[in-house]
């Protein structure tokens, strides 16, 4: 029961946070519906048992399961923030679209909040872009989608939310999307799960 309540306060000051950050961009819609579905049975319940406090309890849970999160999955496809979302899987084929702007700028602030949220002691500005930097190598991002997100959080890193508006920032991520193919393909090998026919 204890941590049901820790893990209450954590989702609503980050969700609160991310609500603030969007209203201020200008994407109000996308911090209303920010993350609802963390407040279901389906989320909320494996949430509390995992919980930490320190990082996402997806974490946790993956370190029991062999990798594998029912939190993650049922999160990341109701909602269109997170790049898992904008994944097909045909014939074996990974096929990898671009995030659209409003969600792509709401990834920005939700990175944002979640460092700040979880990292509250030592939170920079350079944080957030530096935990990105770090791992956008192993994230199947569309490449124009990792593009926009290094700008926008170099922007928030140089300017704090200063630029970070949704009309100043709209016309340069098409100029990014515009650079690459529309759809990215990733080829997989079953084999290595040594399937049997």
């Amino acid at each position: 029961m204890k941590n049901f309540f820790k893990h209450l306060h954590i989702v609503t000051s980050h969700r609160y946070k991310v609500m603030k950050f969007c209203f201020k961009s200008g994407i109000p819609l996308n911090g209303l519906k920010h993350d609802l579905s963390k407040f279901s049975i389906s989320e909320f319940k494996p949430s509390t048992t995992y919980y930490q406090g320190t990082s996402s309890p997806v974490v946790e849970e993956r370190k029991h399961n062999n990798g594998y999160s029912d939190i993650s999955i049922h999160h990341t496809n109701r909602n269109k923030h997170h790049y898992e979302y904008w994944i097909d899987i045909y014939r074996g084929k990974l096929i990898i679209k671009p995030m659209p702007f409003k969600y792509s700028l709401e990834y920005c602030l939700d990175m944002i909040s979640a460092s700040m949220t979880y990292h509250k002691n030592d939170f920079t500005r350079s944080y957030v872009l530096d935990f990105f930097l770090d791992r956008k190598d192993k994230y199947l991002m569309h490449p124009a989608t990792k593009e926009f997100i290094v700008y926008t959080l170099n922007e928030y890193k140089e300017n704090d939310f200063k630029n970070i508006k949704a009309k100043k920032l709209k016309p340069i991520y098409e100029n990014i999307k515009d650079k690459y193919e529309k759809t990215y393909f990733i080829e997989t090998d079953y084999n290595v799960l040594n399937i049997k026919k």
